[in-house]
């Protein structure tokens, strides 16, 4: 890779990985933190404090599919813009709230700039600085932004032992405006997708017909939703499970550090492959994983050595799909194509992560850890089943271009 190349990427990544740090630490992860300090004096239960979440995941999958359209017209760096400007403004009637209608209100603000500034538009924006071959950037940048809450809590926690909650949610205003703003207007290089000679921008890396494209991204849709739905939806009650499963509570809180680490290890060997990974081969890879991982707790007695098995694999499976789900769009559709369909994908998947907490920990509480774990295989299995259908799609697309090129 050339001096200039290697440099606008190491510039792209420096400031999307600031402002997605910034931007997840202070709005989605920012609760958990602040959520018990903020719930009693707005006189709000805990659960409803925490329901900011399910409002931001409801919105942003509402908006997601208007944001894909504006990433094709106006470039990632204008949107990202707009979703900075939102945050701050989200995050000023946070901190103004007086009871539960401007909290409400606050994190719909919110909402709607996660749709405009979080995950897609980021990748979207490296996809214009890097065509096709902005996989490995990608990875390397959710390298950085699964630390967000590591790097945000300990942040939080300080400021709101310092200055109180409503001053900290004033210094997260002026980070999304003093810091992320700028870097979005002005910091970004130029993109290169939408100038390429020859319109590579335009040519998709499997040639699929409209009929067959529609049907990869309803696989797409399907599995990765799926595969959403089950990590959002455990992760929450994983302690449980495990305290159910025999474990300590110390020892529970261990194995769930444990797998935050496992998933940061998979990003990092996916952003080492770089252009030679396949990312529907590591959905495969990342969905088995956590199939296998569900049999094992289901058919083995509990013991520490399955415990440690299980969030091994469930781990690093976790990881592995992770970066997936981010990259599946440009495994299979041009680059000025991923960040409308990125966009659109977000819409199922944020309906998923906001309703998946409330029904697993319904099935847990009422049913024990077997029926959710047994959920969970079923459900994997469902996805790893799409994702195979995918790929049988795709080796049909490339054997037919095969066989009329020969014939020419």
């Amino acid at each position: 890779m050339p001096k200039s190349s290697r440099f606008r990427s190491a510039q792209t990544v420096t400031v999307l990985a600031v402002t997605q740090l910034i931007g997840w630490g202070t709005t989605f992860d920012m609760l958990g933190v602040m959520g018990r300090v903020v719930a009693p004096d707005l006189g709000l239960a805990n659960e409803v404090a925490f329901a900011g979440l399910t409002i931001m995941m409801v919105v942003s999958a509402i908006v997601g599919p208007a944001t894909g359209r504006w990433l094709g017209r106006y470039g990632a760096a204008r949107v990202l813009s707009a979703a900075s400007l939102t945050f701050a403004l989200g995050l000023l009637l946070l901190a103004a709230a007086n009871g539960v209608v401007l909290y409400a209100s606050a994190w719909v603000i919110i909402g709607i700039g996660g749709a405009f500034g979080l995950s897609a538009p980021a990748y979207t924006a490296v996809v214009e600085r890097e065509g096709a071959n902005g996989r490995r950037v990608i990875a390397i940048l959710m390298l950085f932004t699964g630390l967000s809450s590591a790097i945000f809590w300990p942040i939080l926690s300080l400021l709101n032992e310092a200055v109180g909650w409503r001053l900290t949610f004033l210094v997260c205003a002026a980070l999304q405006f003093f810091v992320c703003l700028p870097l979005h207007l002005f910091a970004l290089p130029k993109p290169i997708a939408t100038h390429v000679e020859g319109g590579t921008a335009e040519i998709a890396p499997v040639p699929l017909s409209k009929a067959k494209q529609r049907k990869a991204f309803l696989l797409i849709a399907a599995a990765t939703t799926i595969s959403t739905f089950v990590t959002f939806g455990i992760s929450p009650s994983l302690l449980e499970i495990f305290r159910q499963s025999g474990a300590s509570p110390a020892f529970a809180l261990q194995l769930g550090s444990a797998r935050g680490v496992l998933g940061i290890s998979a990003r990092f060997l996916d952003m080492l492959l770089g252009r030679h990974g396949n990312p529907m081969l590591s959905a495969v890879m990342g969905i088995s994983l956590m199939m296998i991982s569900f049999l094992m707790m289901l058919v083995a007695s509990p013991s520490t050595p399955l415990l440690v098995t299980f969030t091994l694999f469930y781990g690093f499976g976790t990881g592995v799909m992770t970066v997936a789900r981010a990259l599946l769009p440009l495994a299979l559709f041009s680059p000025r194509e991923f960040g409308l369909q990125s966009a659109r994908l977000s819409l199922p998947q944020n309906l998923a992560n906001a309703i998946a907490p409330v029904i697993f920990t319904a099935i847990l509480d009422r049913a024990g850890t077997g029926p959710a774990l047994f959920a969970c295989a079923v459900l994997a299995a469902l996805s790893l089943a799409f994702v195979l259908m995918l790929m049988a799609l795709v080796r049909g697309a490339r054997a037919s271009e095969s066989a009329i090129l020969n014939v020419s």
